[in-house]
């Protein structure tokens, strides 16, 4: 059961506690990333001519859900987008995340000069 007040939506659980759930905040420059990464979800699903109820099934979300991936909502969870790629095989793509950290390493050599 989910209520909704004051545009915050709360869920209630088993015992009748209620948890607030927080809007993410991302500004339109980086939510451009994120569709283009449901983009690109969305076009490996077609081109291996599956259709969104099959991902959906094989990955245990729900259809809206994969809309929403595909889509690029950031409300979703990693978990449900690792397991749409898993479904396609492309779950190895999840290490390419923050792999090649250069400025990172960057901050690192600094650090080892002093």
């Amino acid at each position: 059961m989910s209520v909704i007040t004051n545009n915050n939506t709360y869920f209630a659980d088993n015992k009748r506690h209620f948890m607030k759930r927080k809007k993410i905040i991302i500004f339109p420059k980086y939510l451009k990333i994120l569709e283009q990464l449901g983009e690109n979800i969305k076009l490996a699903r077609k081109r291996r001519r599956l259709t969104m109820g099959q991902i959906a099934e094989r990955a245990s979300i729900h259809r809206d859900t994969l809309i929403k991936i595909e889509k690029g909502d950031p409300s979703v969870s990693m978990g449900a987008y690792f397991n749409v790629l898993r479904t396609m095989h492309l779950q190895d793509d999840f290490l390419k995340l923050a792999a090649d950290d250069v400025f990172g390493r960057k901050l690192q050599d600094l650090g080892l000069l002093e």
